[in-house]
């Protein structure tokens, strides 16, 4: 007890430093500050004694001439990262979250973040931040444990204690709906909410909750009466040789119908699938709930799929299920080149340094092979094109070049694979001269976040230093250098024509309503003289904070402009961004269900989406009349982009 009063003390000092010292010597008593603050954070007594304090921190200046001066621009999924990093950004960011929790509790008010506002972010903060909350008891967890990590803990614990569990019951739910209906590739985020999720089963929550938390949980679980008996895989294993056909064709389709509803496997879903496909063939249909087509591809190349689910379907790579089955709905199969590519992975040489990132990607790697990881996730690319993720990575270049390819060229994404696996080389042809991601060094990610599919992993870090290689040979071109670069890095199917709202010496804003208007004249089916859309559009947008505020430049897809169920016009698209259901501010919301969106897509109003876009390729042949477009339309896009990512750029129109 004397030794907390000792630390309040000093906490109590350094702040009057702080707030005493004049603006321009602020960041001269910010570190001591830090380090007292760290001294305190280590109990859960000394996080109440610096919430005591959150209401006076901006006035003493704590986060002056920082990122986190400004709560608005604050994001709740860097929360968790930032929280774990040895030295000040964690301890900066706890700060930062009292702050906000001040405000969301009425004891502070701020210009920019009302009490409401401040409370929705906390909700998200702590729906994303569960392992905080309910801190697991395994022994990974005991080896990884940190000060960082127990400071956090404190955090939440007087987070948890100020706002009522019950919000995040009903936050978590609507975050995992959101991510299931994404259908991503990568899946551990939403089997990690699960999984605490379970834990509210036994708090306050009511009964159609506690019904969603059981079905997600029995999806990647024991889903059915008999795994249930039989939790052992070995005992579930020998249980299946045992039951009728009938028997046999209805577990089947619990299990299909549970990964269709959800998108997660289950995995007793791997194990049937397993046993299936070497003894009762027939019923591997009804265990991947396949669809008319996705039936006849299976039957059409039973052969081929067969020996596909005995190489990459176990229970590490279980995910796999789902991709095949899309993959078989899709059609993939019937492209000439891919049949050849798949059998050439299931024996290919691959090379060390990749076999042994392969398998290191699953934390339950015991009895596979870096070919087993390889072919199953080929199966979940070609099964899920809108289901590759950057991770933490700043490659959406690079996902976005793997989904075009899946989409469009598999049999090219299948060429390139070998060659990065095997070789350790991939090369491209731009102007007349090959580049080989062999030789180059560097690249936007050039330390890679492996939190990625296999795919990603093998074929990520050459397409990213083979991509910026095109736009360093071309950045003084005087223009923007993704005119020249994305036709040669995607595919030929890129249109050559290409507007930016930016001038690329400047930055200055010029013709914005032309640029508008020119969108319009070539996108949207009642101004380009029903041009459809053939291939995807690789475009530039603005992302933007929950308040509008400009976060960066964001690389995106259209895939299509169509009519949603209420008749109005919506892009949808295609974003690398592993949650492409995000708040931009001015209630802009891409939407991922429920307007007619396919799975994996991300749709806006056309207008809206217009107000963040900045750069696209278009057919020059294939335009409407820009001046048809209404005024009307174009102001309101221009008043959407101005007063949101708009401010922080000089406009000459």
């Amino acid at each position: 007890m004397e030794v907390q009063i000792n630390q309040e003390d000093r906490f109590e000092q350094a702040f009057a430093r702080l707030n005493s010292a004049k603006p321009y010597a602020k960041k001269l008593y910010q570190d001591d500050l830090f380090q007292e603050t760290r001294r305190l954070s280590k109990s859960f007594e000394g996080i109440k004694v610096l919430y005591s304090y959150a209401d006076q921190f901006d006035q003493a200046g704590v986060f002056e001439g920082g990122p986190w001066e400004d709560p608005s621009k604050l994001q709740p999924n860097l929360v968790n990262g930032s929280l774990k990093i040895e030295g000040i950004e964690s301890i900066v960011t706890l700060l930062s979250e009292l702050r906000m929790l001040a405000i969301a509790q009425g004891r502070y008010e701020h210009e920019k973040v009302n009490s409401e506002m401040a409370t929705n972010y906390l909700n998200e903060v702590m729906a994303l931040n569960l392992d905080f909350i309910f801190p697991e008891e395994t022994e990974e967890a005991r080896i990884e444990k940190s000060e960082e990590i127990d400071c956090a803990q404190n955090l939440f614990k007087l987070i948890v204690d100020k706002i009522s569990i019950a919000a995040v019951s009903g936050t978590l739910l609507n975050e995992i709906d959101r991510l299931t209906a994404q259908r991503p590739i990568m899946v551990n985020r939403i089997l990690l909410m699960i999984q605490k999720a379970e834990e509210l089963l036994h708090s306050d929550v009511d009964e159609d909750k506690r019904k969603e938390i059981q079905r997600y949980h029995d999806a990647t679980s024991q889903l059915t009466a008999l795994s249930e008996e039989f939790p052992k895989f070995s005992d579930y294993r020998n249980e299946l040789e045992n039951m009728t056909d009938k028997d046999l064709e209805n577990e089947a389709r619990l299990f299909g119908e549970s990964m269709r509803e959800t998108g997660l496997v289950s995995p007793y879903h791997a194990v049937l699938v397993r046993f299936l496909n070497s003894s009762k063939s027939e019923l591997v249909s009804a265990a991947l709930f396949l669809n008319e087509k996705g039936a006849a591809s299976l039957s059409e190349n039973s052969v081929l799929v067969y020996e596909l689910i005995k190489v990459a379907i176990h229970l590490p790579t279980r995910q796999s299920i789902y991709g095949l089955a899309r993959m078989l709905e899709r059609g993939v199969l019937s492209h000439h080149p891919v049949a050849p590519g798949l059998r050439r992975l299931v024996e290919l040489d691959i090379k060390p340094e990749v076999s042994q990132t392969l398998v290191e990607a699953f934390s339950e790697h015991e009895g596979i092979t870096a070919n087993n990881v390889l072919v199953a996730g080929v199966l979940s690319v070609l099964g899920q094109p809108l289901g590759i993720g950057q991770g933490l990575n700043p490659t959406c270049q690079s996902a976005r070049a793997l989904s075009l390819w899946s989409i469009h060229d598999p049999g090219h994404l299948l060429e390139q694979i070998p060659r990065a696996a095997r070789d350790g080389d991939v090369s491209m042809m731009f102007e007349g001269q090959a580049i080989h991601s062999q030789n180059l060094t560097g690249g936007l990610a050039p330390e890679l976040h492996k939190e990625l599919d296999p795919i990603s992993l093998v074929l990520v870090p050459h397409l990213d230093r083979i991509y910026a290689e095109m736009i360093n040979r071309v950045q003084f071109r005087g223009d923007d250098p993704h005119r020249w670069v994305n036709p040669p890095f995607y595919g030929n199917w890129v249109p050559r024509g290409f507007a930016k709202v930016f001038d690329h010496l400047s930055s200055n804003i010029t013709d914005f309503r032309g640029f508008v208007r020119l969108f319009y004249a070539t996108h949207h089916p009642d101004y380009n003289e029903g041009h459809e859309l053939i291939y995807p559009n690789p475009v530039g947008i603005c992302v933007t904070t929950v308040y509008g505020k400009m976060l960066g430049f964001h690389a995106i897809t259209i895939q299509r402009v169509a009519k949603d169920p209420k008749g109005e016009y919506r892009v949808y698209f295609y974003n690398p961004n592993n949650d492409s259901s995000q708040k931009w501010g001015q209630g802009i919301e891409p939407e991922v269900q429920g307007n007619g969106e396919y799975e994996g897509e991300s749709s806006l109003p056309f207008h809206e989406f217009v107000s963040r876009l900045y750069a696209f390729h278009f057919n020059p042949y294939e335009q409407g009349d820009a001046s048809s477009v209404d005024e009307e339309i174009v102001e309101k896009i221009e008043t959407l982009a101005r007063e949101s990512w708009g401010q922080e750029y000089h406009w000459l129109n």
